[in-house]
C-alpha cells in the first residue's frame, strides 16, 4: 500500500485557483497557510514532514522569506503530494505508482483551467512567473543529445527575458529551468554524451538563475547558484563556462572583498585558450577589468581592457559563439570601458566613451540602459557637470522606474545624495523634488 503523508494536500486545494498561483511562484509560504485554514493541516504537521523547524514554517506562512533549493522543494511536494508539473519538476515516482489522476489533472487537465491559472499568475507577478510549464518539450524514455539541443534552445529563448524584464519578474522562471534539469539528472537515463552536455546546460542555467537572484537583490542565491554552476560546470568539463562561473563570483564578491574579486577574475581569465571563443574571451577579461577597476588598479584595468577589445577584433567571420556571450560586441566593451573610468574618476575617458555607446543603446533595454547611464552621471559629477549629471540622472530614474531590479535603485540613490548640494541649481531641483515626493 502506498504511504500517504498527514500533509497531503486534498484535490480541492490542488485544483484551487490561490494554490495553482502560489506554486507557480514557489511561494510554499502561501501553500501552507492555506493548508492550514481550508484543511486543517497544522505547521507542527508540515513541519515534521517537510523536516523544516516549526517557526520557519511560520514564518514562511506570514510571507517572509522563500524556499529556493532544489532538494528541499522536491520534500515539499512529497509531502504535500504536490504534482511535478504544478512545481517545474518531473513526476514524483509517487504520480506514477499511486496517484495518476493527479497526475492526468497536472499535466493533461482541462487546458482553460491551466491556461486560466497561467495568466492569473502572470497578473499577479508579472508574464515571467507563468511560463517555466510551458512549451517544455516531453522527456523521451531516454535523453540523447538532440534532445538536449532542444533544451539548449528553449535556455536561449528564454534568456532573451532578461533584454527587457529584471530579476525580479525572471529569477522563478530561470530557477525552474535549473531544478527542471536537476531532476533529468536525477532520474532519467542516456545516451552516450547527453549526460555531459545535459551537466553543462545544467551550469549555464544555473549562472543565468545566479544572474537573476544577484538583479533582484537575493545575494545569497545568486551564490549558491554560481557556486552550484562552477561545480556543473567543472563535471562537464567545459572550461568556458568554468571559466564563467568564475567570473560571475568575482562580480558578486565585489561589493564585499576586492582583492577575492579579482582573484577569482583572474582565475576566470587563466582558463582561456586557443579554443576559447572570442565571446568568452572578451567576456572574461571585461569582467576583470571591472574587478580591478573598482579595487583601483588603473594599469591592470588597462590591460585586461585592451586585451577583450583585441578578442572582439580578431573574431573570424563565422566563428561559433555560445549563446550566453552573444550579446558581448564593441558596444557592450564600450560600456564596460566608459565604467571602468568612471570607476576610476577618470571622466575625461569616461564620458565620451560612455556617450557614444549608450546613443546606440535602446531605451527597450531599460535596465541595463538605467544602470549605464548611472555611470555616466556619476563620471559627470567627478567632472563638475552638475546640470548634465541632473539631467542624465533623471534620465535613468525614468527608465528604471518600471523595472524588476534592484540594482538601478543601489546605483541611482548615491547619485541623488550627492547632487542634494546642488538644489539650488535648477536641473538639481526639477530632480530631487519628485524623487523626495
Amino acid at each position: 500500500m502506498t504511504y500517504t503523508p498527514p500533509t497531503a494536500l486534498p484535490r480541492d486545494l490542488l485544483d484551487n485557483d490561490e494554490v495553482q498561483r502560489a506554486l507557480a511562484v514557489h511561494d510554499f509560504g502561501a501553500v501552507f497557510r492555506i493548508a492550514r485554514e481550508r484543511a486543517g493541516i497544522s505547521y507542527s504537521k508540515i513541519a515534521a514532514e517537510c523536516d523544516i523547524k516549526p517557526e520557519r514554517v511560520g514564518t514562511l506562512a506570514r510571507g517572509r522569506g522563500r524556499i529556493t533549493t532544489f532538494d528541499k522543494i522536491v520534500q515539499i511536494a512529497d509531502a504535500l503530494r504536490l504534482p511535478g508539473a504544478l512545481v517545474g519538476l518531473a513526476p514524483r515516482p509517487w504520480e506514477v505508482n499511486g496517484t495518476p489522476a493527479e497526475t492526468s489533472r497536472a499535466e493533461n487537465g482541462p487546458q482553460h483551467v491551466r491556461r486560466r491559472t497561467i495568466l492569473q499568475a502572470a497578473t499577479t507577478t508579472g508574464l515571467a512567473a507563468a511560463l517555466p510549464a510551458l512549451h517544455r518539450p516531453d522527456a523521451p524514455q531516454r535523453i540523447t543529445e538532440a534532445y538536449v539541443v532542444r533544451l539548449r534552445e528553449r535556455t536561449a529563448r528564454l534568456r532573451r527575458l532578461d533584454d527587457v524584464l529584471g530579476g525580479g519578474d525572471t529569477y522563478r522562471v530561470y530557477l525552474g529551468e535549473v531544478q527542471h534539469t536537476k531532476g533529468l539528472l536525477r532520474q532519467q537515463s542516456f545516451t552516450d554524451g547527453a549526460r555531459r552536455q545535459l551537466t553543462a546546460l545544467l551550469a549555464e542555467q544555473a549562472q543565468q538563475a545566479g544572474w537573476a537572484a544577484f538583479d533582484s537583490g537575493r545575494t545569497r542565491d545568486a551564490v549558491a547558484l554560481y557556486e552550484e554552476s562552477r561545480t556543473a560546470a567543472q563535471d562537464a568539463q567545459d572550461p568556458d563556462l568554468y571559466g564563467n562561473s568564475l567570473a560571475f563570483l568575482a562580480y558578486e564578491s565585489l561589493a564585499d572583498d576586492r582583492r577575492t574579486a579579482v582573484s577569482f577574475a583572474g582565475d576566470s581569465c587563466a582558463t582561456i585558450t586557443e579554443r576559447t571563443p572570442s565571446t568568452v574571451r572578451a567576456l572574461l577579461y571585461e569582467r576583470l577589468a571591472w574587478a580591478c577597476a573598482v579595487d583601483g588598479q588603473a594599469t591592470s584595468t588597462e590591460k585586461a581592457l585592451v586585451a577583450a577589445r583585441r578578442a572582439l577584433d580578431e573574431a573570424q567571420d563565422g566563428e561559433p559563439q555560445p549563446d550566453w556571450a552573444a550579446w558581448v560586441d564593441h558596444t557592450e566593451l564600450d560600456i564596460m570601458t566608459g565604467r571602468c573610468w568612471t570607476e576610476l574618476r577618470r571622466p575625461l575617458r569616461a564620458v565620451p566613451i560612455l556617450t557614444h555607446a549608450l546613443d546606440q543603446f535602446a531605451d527597450a533595454h531599460a535596465r541595463d540602459k538605467a544602470l549605464y547611464l548611472s555611470w555616466l552621471a556619476d563620471a559627470y559629477l567627478t567632472a563638475g557637470e552638475i546640470e548634465q549629471a541632473a539631467k542624465t540622472t533623471g534620465r535613468a530614474l525614468q527608465l528604471a522606474s518600471s523595472i524588476a531590479s534592484v540594482r538601478p535603485r543601489q546605483r541611482l540613490a548615491p547619485l541623488l545624495d550627492r547632487l542634494r548640494p546642488y538644489a539650488d541649481t535648477t536641473e538639481v531641483r526639477a530632480l530631487l523634488d519628485p524623487a523626495d515626493s
